[in-house]
């Protein structure tokens, strides 16, 4: 069996890093708060929504189709999302953290669908067509190797989602603030008695999570031509599948297990066909649970859950 084409490849280095940075919001709020977000795929498509519809918006206002739009458009779909994350935080969360596991994780799967068919009923039930004037102007080839055309959009996704991954990296474990978050995952009530506001600190997690789902959602968007209701849904599982194969509630481990599952799914889809992906990344995912529960970098986790 010969080796993957550097197309191949590359494609599933692009996919892995976009399930890598919707993985990071499941992996923060279950790490600080031992529980799962499971409305966040649904921000991740409210993000590509909201920049979609903030292109069309700047495109009349400005008269212009540059790049620059692009930027605007993405700022304003991370201010949506962050502010649905935050609210999702107060609704789903906030007045159900002392209560039974699964009053908040009900909540949080009941405040999906609520967003799913919000956006089906009044936005669109047809997926709507990103513009094409923004990508097309990423679309451009970039280097060609071995006959294979890369074009530059593929290594701006790329090249975005590796640095906004090392930027939290470096805020969560360099800045006052990442010290606080982690404080609070390691225990909420000590980090009270410290002085760090914990209410404050756990919503800045949603915020986090969601602003970088939002940045991942547009780059979705871009690279498919398309957003759907249901983007949220697909999208959202296989980053979580992602977050818990390389080990929920570890940062490197959402970004490990994101691009595994992006490189299996590609790879597969070049031997076996399109059918068979999803197949193969659950089946690996079980067998690595099997053999390290606790998935590939072992994280400990709170002992609530």
């Amino acid at each position: 069996m010969s080796l993957p084409p550097p197309d191949i490849i590359l494609g599933g280095l692009v996919r892995g890093s976009i399930y890598g940075l919707v993985a990071l919001g499941y992996t923060m709020v279950y790490g600080i708060l031992g529980m799962i977000n499971f409305a966040h795929g649904e921000i991740f498509m409210i993000g590509m929504f909201t920049c979609v519809f903030a292109l069309g918006l700047l495109s009349t206002l400005l008269g212009t189709t540059t790049l620059i739009n692009l930027l605007l458009a993405t700022l304003v779909a991370m201010i949506f999302s962050a502010a649905f994350g935050y609210a999702n935080e107060r609704i789903a969360y906030r007045r159900l953290r002392k209560a039974h596991i699964l009053a908040p994780l009900t909540s949080a799967i009941g405040l999906s669908i609520i967003l799913q068919n919000f956006v089906f009923l009044t936005v669109s039930k047809d997926n709507i067509s990103f513009p094409r004037v923004y990508s097309d102007q990423l679309n451009k080839v970039a280097f060609t190797l071995g006959g294979v055309h890369f074009n530059y959009l593929q290594f701006t996704i790329l090249g975005t989602s590796l640095v906004l991954m090392a930027a939290l990296f470096f805020f969560i474990h360099r800045t006052r603030l990442g010290i606080a978050m982690r404080g609070t995952a390691q225990d909420q009530l000590m980090a009270s008695l410290v002085g760090i506001p914990v209410n404050k600190i756990i919503a800045l997690t949603f915020v986090l999570g969601s602003s970088l789902a939002a940045v991942a959602g547009v780059m979705v968007s871009m690279y498919q031509s398309v957003a759907g209701w249901n983007s949220g849904y697909i999208w959202g599982l296989k980053a979580f599948t992602a977050a818990v194969l390389g080990g929920i509630g570890n940062i490197p481990g959402a970004v490990l297990g994101g691009l595994i599952i992006g490189l299996t799914e590609d790879i597969t889809c070049y031997y076996f066909g399109s059918n068979w992906r999803n197949s193969v990344v659950f089946l690996i995912l079980m067998i690595v649970l099997i053999i390290r529960p606790r998935g590939l970098l072992g994280e400990r986790v709170a002992d609530k859950v």
